[in-house]
């Protein structure tokens, strides 16, 4: 017999709600959003027809039929949020980042235990195409030992908005949200590093947050096999760098633009359709053999996935396989971004 459908609520309805979490959740076979928490019920009801519409939090967790909240507010709403949602017995997906701090999230990951339910964060930037691919390069081993990773998130964005984003309140600024998919993927790919020195900026016109951030990473405690690792992203690149560039012992790998799905979200499609997720650019891999002779040759880009997020959580909720992102992976880059901060502010670099 299948598993019964999994009835989803949403909370929030603004960019990362409307954008990311409705129509990927109900792209899923065995997932239907049943509810939205907003306080713009025309934009919801538009969208969908079928979803009930209520006026807050606390009437969401109260329904009996929601079995997922998923939290989609402003960031500094992450933690009351998804703590009245395990309180009330109900499985919980928090959009990036987790919470404010390392405190925050580890309270909710000790929460989630005790209630015996499902708690993820949302890192979908772990289905991307181009991150796909690169962790194929990896794996094949063509070019040697890694030692030196760069990985951009660069867009032109000169104009500063009047969203709570970019302005000076808790849980905003461009270290936070873009730094949390960036220091994910390191970690997914290397692990914890050794140290991290982040040097952060206000660099627009107007700028009431950073929004320039570049970040080192050592990995050095072994020493037969030191690297760096670069994350970079910046609100003021008419001329973006490469997305990744990856050098090791025995050639590099470098890769052009962004995974397509955010785009296609924001026109309107829903995932699941023909070419979805597929990067029309290829990467480029250069291969230097012992005798000097190189090889160069275009690596096709793997099609990006964000509704295998959402088709994890489902089997996970219904015990069929591991939450794509548990509590302990999501306290741990928690405490990363809080290290981020404080170097930010000393000026150095600082050890886990």
């Amino acid at each position: 017999m299948a598993p019964d459908v999994l009835r989803a609520g949403l909370v929030g309805y603004g960019f990362a709600g409307q954008t990311f979490h409705a129509p990927v959740l109900s792209s899923v076979p065995g997932m239907v959003l049943a509810g939205v928490a907003s306080s713009n019920p025309d934009k919801v009801r538009a969208d969908w027809p079928g979803a009930a519409v209520v006026p807050d939090v606390d009437a969401l967790v109260a329904r009996g039929d929601i079995d997922l909240v998923v939290v989609a507010t402003p960031n500094a709403q992450h933690h009351p949020v998804a703590r009245a949602a395990l309180e009330a017995g109900k499985h919980v997906v928090v959009d990036k980042p987790f919470t404010l701090d390392a405190v925050q999230a580890r309270e909710l990951a000790a929460l989630a235990q005790r209630q015996g339910k499902v708690l993820s964060v949302y890192q979908n930037r772990r289905f991307d195409s181009d991150f796909l691919t690169l962790k194929a390069v990896l794996a094949s081993g063509e070019i040697g030992r890694p030692v030196f990773l760069e990985s951009h998130f660069d867009r032109f964005r000169p104009g500063v908005r009047e969203r709570w984003r970019e302005l000076p309140v808790p849980g905003a600024g461009l270290w936070v949200d873009l730094g949390a998919h960036l220091l994910d993927q390191a970690v997914q790919l290397f692990g914890r590093p050794d140290s991290l020195q982040l040097d952060s900026a206000k660099l627009r016109d107007g700028a009431q947050v950073e929004d320039y951030f570049h970040a080192v990473l050592r990995y050095e405690s072994d020493a037969a096999a030191p690297l760096r690792v670069v994350l970079h992203a910046t609100t003021l690149a008419a001329h973006a760098a490469p997305r990744y560039l990856l050098h090791g012992t025995r050639g590099s790998y470098v890769k052009h633009g962004v995974d397509p799905q955010e785009d296609a979200l924001r026109a309107g499609e829903r995932p699941g359709g023909e070419g979805w997720g597929v990067d029309p650019l290829d990467g480029e891999l250069v291969v230097t053999a012992a005798d000097n002779w190189t090889s160069r040759r275009n690596v096709p880009t793997h099609a990006g996935n964000y509704a295998a997020y959402y088709a994890a959580v489902r089997d996970a909720i219904h015990g069929m396989g591991p939450n794509p992102v548990p509590p302990e992976q999501a306290v741990a880059l928690m405490e990363l971004l809080d290290l981020g901060t404080r170097s930010a502010r000393e000026g150095r670099a600082l050890s886990p």
